[in-house]
């Protein structure tokens, strides 16, 4: 198992908590941007730096994940494209994505997507709060301990 991180639009916040994760848990754990950023020293932990443009970071991810992987990503069609290669996927704030869900989400999205993009509405995910970093940290460890039991 590893963990993949879509970090370029991850928080801070989730960030590091990954980072405590992966070395509590000693899992190998690579964020993908599209930039440099700080990372903690860590065995575990590395930053993979990909070419400018739209998708790259999650094309990387998508070539790179298996079976058994997780994929920490706000980006729904991402999370669809990884759960169709056997990985799970989980958005900073807890949200997990598997089988039985992503095609739902990944409708929904294109949906809020139209309606957005016709006027109908406006928005943005709402700002990361501590009880989103709470509900990810719960969900992050029980996707783990899930994984490690298969």
């Amino acid at each position: 198992m590893r963990i993949w991180v879509d970090a370029d639009a991850c928080p801070r916040d989730a960030k590091q908590l990954v980072y405590k994760t992966a070395n509590r848990r000693e899992i190998e754990t690579i964020l993908v941007a599209n930039g440099g950023m700080r990372i903690p020293s860590s065995a575990w932990v590395r930053l993979e730096v990909v070419d400018q443009g739209l998708n790259v970071a999650d094309d990387w991810i998508v070539e790179q994940a298996t079976s058994g992987d997780i994929v920490i990503t706000a980006d729904i069609p991402l999370a669809a494209r990884i759960v169709d290669k056997g990985a799970v996927g989980i958005d900073p704030r807890g949200q997990v994505y598997h089988e039985n869900n992503v095609k739902d989400r990944l409708a929904a999205r294109n949906l809020l997507f139209e309606l957005r993009e016709g006027g109908l509405m406006g928005g943005g995910p709402p700002p990361y709060k501590n009880k989103d970093r709470s509900r990810f940290a719960s969900a992050l460890e029980t996707l783990i301990t899930s994984l490690l039991k298969d």
